[in-house]
C-alpha cells in the first residue's frame, strides 16, 4: 500500500515538475515571439515609473500579450531595475524581450516629443516637433525665437516637466561665437560661459541634454567631439596634402564649409584649393574675408566692399599667401573628410552657377566665361517683375 502510495506520489511531483517546465518554456517562447502590434508605437517611460506600471500600459495598447509574462521576463533576465526614463519607439510586431531591451537599455530617446533649438548660421530658432511612430518622421509645428516676440504656452508646459526631452543642434558653418550667443540665450540651460572656445572646435551635431544641462559642459562635449573627428581624420589623410598639421587641415576644412552646401562638391572645391597652394596661387576666397570683417559675430549682411577686398589683413586671402591663421567657422565632418582626401582634379577656379553650386574651370579663360554666365543670370533675376504680394 506505502509502496503505491509512494509510486503516485512521485508519479504527480514529476509530472507536477513537467508542468512547471512546460509552462516555463511556453512563458520563454512567449517572450521571445513576435508581438501584436500591427504598427509601431510610442512608449514614454515617467521618472520613477515601474516595470508592472509599464506592463499594464503596454498591454492596454496591444503591445504584448500579457503583462504578466512581461514582468516576469524582465526579472528573469535582471532588467527590470534597469528601467529608463523617456520615450522610446517599439516596432511593429515587436517581442516583450525587444521592448524590454528598447526600455533599459538608455541613451537618448527615440520618440515622443521634445524641444529643439537649432543654431544655424543665419539664426537659432526653438522647434517642438513630434515623431509619428509609423513613419519615423518628425513635425515642427511650433517654432520660435528666443528673445523675439511671445513665447508659445507649450513651450512653457513642456518646460515645466521634469522628463521633457531637449535636443541642441548646431549646423555646419556656425561660428563659435554664434554658438555661444545662442547658448547664452537658451532658458532652458544653465551655468555662464567664461570664454568662446577656438574657432573650429566646436563639432556641428545633435545633442541630446535635459532642461538645466551647463553650458560649458555642453561646450566641452562639442570641443571633444570635433578634436576627436579631427584626429581621426587627420591619421586617414592623403599624401602629399599641402599643410602640414592637423590644424590647418580644420581651417581648410572652415573654408570648404562655407563656400559650399552641396555635399557632392566638397572634394571638388577642396581640390581648387589645393591646386592652388601646390601652384602657389592665392586662395581668392569671399568667406574669409567676411570673417576678418565680422570676426564670425554674425552675418556681414552685404556684399563685400572693393576697399574691404584690398586691405591687407589675416584673413583677406586676395591679399595673403596660403591660409589665415585661424578657422572661418566650424566645419561638419564631410568638410574636415574632403580636406584630407580632396577629390584629384586640375580645376583651379569655381564661380557660382544658379543653382545652388558652383561651376569649375581650369583655366582663367574658362573661368570669366563662367563668370559672364553668372552675371547674366544675376541681371536677368534682377529684371524680373516682382511677385504681387498675397492679398
Amino acid at each position: 500500500m506505502w509502496r503505491n502510495i509512494a509510486s503516485n506520489g512521485l508519479t504527480m511531483l514529476i509530472l507536477a515538475f513537467a508542468g512547471i517546465a512546460g509552462l516555463i518554456a511556453w512563458g520563454q517562447n512567449r517572450f521571445i515571439a513576435p508581438g501584436p502590434l500591427a504598427e509601431a508605437i510610442c512608449v514614454r517611460v515617467a521618472p520613477g515609473s515601474s516595470m508592472a506600471a509599464l506592463s499594464e500600459d503596454l498591454e492596454t495598447r496591444g503591445a504584448v500579450t500579457n503583462g504578466w509574462i512581461f514582468r516576469v521576463g524582465a526579472d528573469y533576465t535582471e532588467r527590470s531595475s534597469k528601467l529608463k526614463a523617456g520615450s522610446f519607439l517599439i516596432p511593429e510586431q515587436a517581442s516583450m524581450d525587444e521592448i524590454v531591451t528598447a526600455v533599459t537599455r538608455g541613451g537618448a530617446s527615440t520618440c515622443g516629443t521634445e524641444i529643439v533649438y537649432r543654431i544655424g548660421v543665419a539664426k537659432a530658432e526653438i522647434q517642438i516637433r513630434e515623431m509619428d511612430p509609423t513613419t519615423g518622421r518628425f513635425s515642427a509645428d511650433t517654432k520660435f525665437v528666443p528673445g523675439e516676440g511671445e513665447v508659445p504656452k507649450e513651450y512653457t508646459d513642456l518646460v515645466s516637466q521634469s522628463d521633457t526631452r531637449f535636443r541642441v543642434s548646431t549646423a555646419p558653418g556656425a561660428t563659435s561665437w554664434q554658438i555661444v550667443d545662442s547658448l547664452k540665450k537658451a532658458d532652458f540651460l544653465s551655468g555662464e560661459i567664461s570664454e568662446i572656445p577656438p574657432e573650429g572646435l566646436l563639432a556641428p551635431d545633435s545633442y541630446e541634454i535635459r532642461a538645466g544641462a551647463d553650458r560649458a559642459a555642453l561646450l566641452a562635449k562639442m570641443q571633444d567631439a570635433q578634436e576627436k573627428r579631427l584626429a581621426d581624420a587627420w591619421e586617414r589623410r592623403a599624401d602629399d596634402l599641402p599643410y602640414d598639421t592637423a590644424e590647418e587641415a580644420l581651417i581648410m576644412a572652415s573654408i570648404i564649409e562655407k563656400e559650399t552646401g552641396v555635399p557632392d562638391e566638397r572634394s571638388l572645391v577642396a581640390s581648387v584649393f589645393i591646386n592652388r597652394l601646390r601652384q602657389g596661387m592665392k586662395l581668392q576666397t569671399d568667406p574669409t574675408v567676411i570673417y576678418g570683417v565680422t570676426k564670425g559675430e554674425g552675418i556681414l549682411g552685404r556684399g563685400l566692399r572693393r576697399s574691404e577686398l584690398r586691405e591687407k589683413t589675416p584673413y583677406n586671402t586676395y591679399v595673403i599667401d596660403g591660409l589665415p591663421p585661424t578657422p572661418i567657422a566650424n566645419p561638419g565632418r564631410d568638410a574636415i573628410e574632403a580636406a584630407v582626401n580632396p577629390g584629384e582634379s586640375d580645376f583651379v577656379f569655381f564661380v557660382a552657377d544658379g543653382t545652388g553650386g558652383h561651376a569649375f574651370a581650369k583655366t582663367l579663360s574658362e573661368h570669366n566665361a563662367n563668370v559672364q554666365k553668372w552675371r547674366k543670370l544675376e541681371a536677368d533675376r534682377a529684371a524680373e517683375p516682382a511677385e504681387p504680394a498675397a492679398q
